[in-house]
């Protein structure tokens, strides 16, 4: 994705998890450093690039924000979502098998009066 741009949009980034966030955010300010150094030796030719990394930059934080609130929830992906399933099928098998320990314990006990 690039960094300054009109892909850098706030519905894209809800789109990321959290740990990609961190990352495209490290790589705008990486970006915009290196804007700032050029913008200092008088080698920056677009200065309006510096004020789009910082609406980015700005975007990334605000994302990451309303995460840390619970106003924007984080997208959860199909490989959490398919351990989740498992674990849960699991958890309803040893469940099921704990349920029928009890009862055949129970059973054993109600014969032995």
């Amino acid at each position: 994705m690039a960094v300054g741009s009109k892909d850098l949009t706030a519905e894209k980034l809800d789109q990321l998890d959290s740990e990609r966030l961190l990352e495209e955010l490290k790589k705008a300010k990486e970006e915009l450093f290196n804007l700032r150094f050029q913008s200092a030796t008088g080698q920056l030719e677009s200065h309006g690039r510096l004020g789009a990394v910082k609406k980015d930059i700005a975007r990334i934080y605000t994302v990451l924000r309303e995460r840390e609130l619970g106003i924007r929830v984080e997208p959860t992906s199909t490989v959490e979502d398919a351990k989740d399933a498992k674990k849960s099928k699991k958890a309803a098998k040893a469940e099921k098998a704990s349920e029928a320990e009890t009862e055949t314990s129970e059973a054993e006990t109600e014969e032995a009066k």
